[in-house]
């Protein structure tokens, strides 16, 4: 899916692209693996959800498998795919593992950041 609030992340722009643009919104960080069947369903679920809330959220996409991305997995401890977390303010707020339910991921978004419906 196309959107301004989506965008593919690596190792390098991690820094800009999660912890200084969390100080704006709040952002999601999907660690998946391209092998991952839960990731390939929760994917148009996230993408769906984020372009709905039109700008509020952002979303990072980070293929954990890519270059040296398996360092940030391993640096927040990541220990299954999908794996997805809520960055605002520079610091992480919260995460989940698996494939969920647009409403739950909803929910999650509205019950650890600073965002109201």
């Amino acid at each position: 899916m196309e959107s301004n609030y989506i965008y593919n992340i690596h190792l390098d722009s991690f820094d800009e692209y999660v912890i200084e643009a969390s100080q704006q919104r709040p952002i999601l960080v999907d660690f998946w693996a391209d092998w991952c069947r839960p990731c390939a369903v929760i994917t148009p679920v996230l993408e769906r959800l984020t372009v709905e809330l039109n700008g509020e959220v952002r979303l990072a996409k980070l293929e954990v498998d890519k270059g040296q991305n398996m360092k940030l997995a391993g640096k927040y401890r990541v220990r299954g795919f999908p794996t997805i977390m809520l960055f605002e303010n520079g610091v992480e707020k919260a995460r989940f593992s698996s494939a969920r339910p647009k409403q739950f991921i909803e929910d999650f978004i509205y019950e650890h950041s600073l965002l109201t419906r």
